[in-house]
């Protein structure tokens, strides 16, 4: 959702709140805005403790992973897509890289926090085989 708009609405029912029922309008206003900021919190822990388990910037699928991305989606959603966290390359425009077995590689490109372009590089090495 887009921060303008969330605010907008937040303020919208505190306003809304104060004006229909006085201070308990009011007191009820501002708990459904904590408790949306609290879902989104714990929405971001849930994401992040996910991809805590996976190496950096590896992904099941290269291919899979960049046919599900879109301009601009936010950081958040994009490790919740790989469940684990990019390899920085470039701090610029922020530039993140997840390959898979195959060593195919999605390097994502960040601006303002949210996707602004990507690239599927392929590898012409054989993978390694693991011991």
């Amino acid at each position: 959702m887009n921060p303008i708009l969330g605010w907008g609405l937040a303020a919208l029912a505190v306003a809304a709140g104060w004006q229909a029922y006085g201070w308990r309008g009011l007191a009820v206003a501002l708990s459904m805005i904590v408790f949306w900021l609290l879902l989104q919190f714990n929405r971001a822990v849930r994401v992040m403790k996910n991809a805590a388990g996976a190496p950096i910037g590896h992904v099941d699928s290269a291919v899979m992973f960049q046919s599900r991305l879109r301009l601009g989606m936010r950081m958040l959603e994009i490790v919740a897509l790989t469940r684990s966290l990019g390899e920085k390359v470039a701090d610029e425009a922020d530039t993140y890289v997840w390959r898979d077995a195959s060593l195919a590689a999605v390097r994502v490109e960040l601006r303002g926090g949210r996707c602004s372009a990507w690239t599927l590089e392929r590898s012409n090495e054989a993978p390694q085989a693991a011991p």
